[in-house]
């Protein structure tokens, strides 16, 4: 790769054709993935392939294209039993020259969110797996997984469930049995 590149993947836009399109396609190895995995605090991660292209935007700045995929198996947040879950995302970002990011410590998000400023180099394997991160579910759960419900009560006194909580629910009930004695 060219001097001093921040990783493998990453490449150095002065070393850029302005004129051409880059294309590029990463597929980790087992050692990479299992690195990936620990990093992610996932099981374990497979089939994961990011590929795209890089071009020219305007004078100055680039746009990547890419399409991401993986298999990411995780636990279940109720049952801890292990999850898979397949990730194909499209991902784009604009690296502009002219970026200004807002210098206000609480400024809003901007609706694009694709877009960066353009630095030295363009590693599209820190894209991958910032996609990535951002494409793993938070919460995985297991079809059919349902959290049970937790019950507190003082010794002797009887509990008090979430139906009793409802104060209305009672009042029904009680509609209810005076309608059927009227009739």
């Amino acid at each position: 790769m060219a001097r001093n590149a921040p990783s493998d993947t990453a490449l150095r836009v002065a070393d850029l054709s302005q004129s051409a399109e880059h294309a590029f396609a990463l597929k980790p190895d087992a050692e990479a993935l299992a690195e990936l995995a620990r990093a992610l605090d996932v099981t374990s991660l497979r089939k994961l392939r990011f590929e795209g292209r890089l071009r020219p935007l305007g004078k100055s700045d680039w746009m990547l294209e890419g399409k991401l995929g993986a298999t990411v198996v995780q636990p279940c947040v109720v049952t801890l039993e292990p999850v898979t879950t397949r990730i194909d995302v499209d991902v784009t970002r604009r690296y502009l020259r002219d970026y200004k990011d807002p210098d206000e410590p609480e400024a809003e998000m901007p609706e694009d969110d694709t877009a960066e400023p353009l630095g030295a180099w363009i590693d599209p394997g820190q894209v991958m797996e910032e996609a990535l991160a951002l494409a793993i579910p938070d919460y995985p759960r297991k079809d059919a997984a349902e959290l049970g419900q937790m019950v507190y009560t003082k010794p002797g006194e009887a509990p008090m469930t979430g139906e009793d909580a409802k104060p209305f629910a009672g009042l029904a009930a009680f509609k209810d049995k005076l309608e059927k004695d009227n009739d």
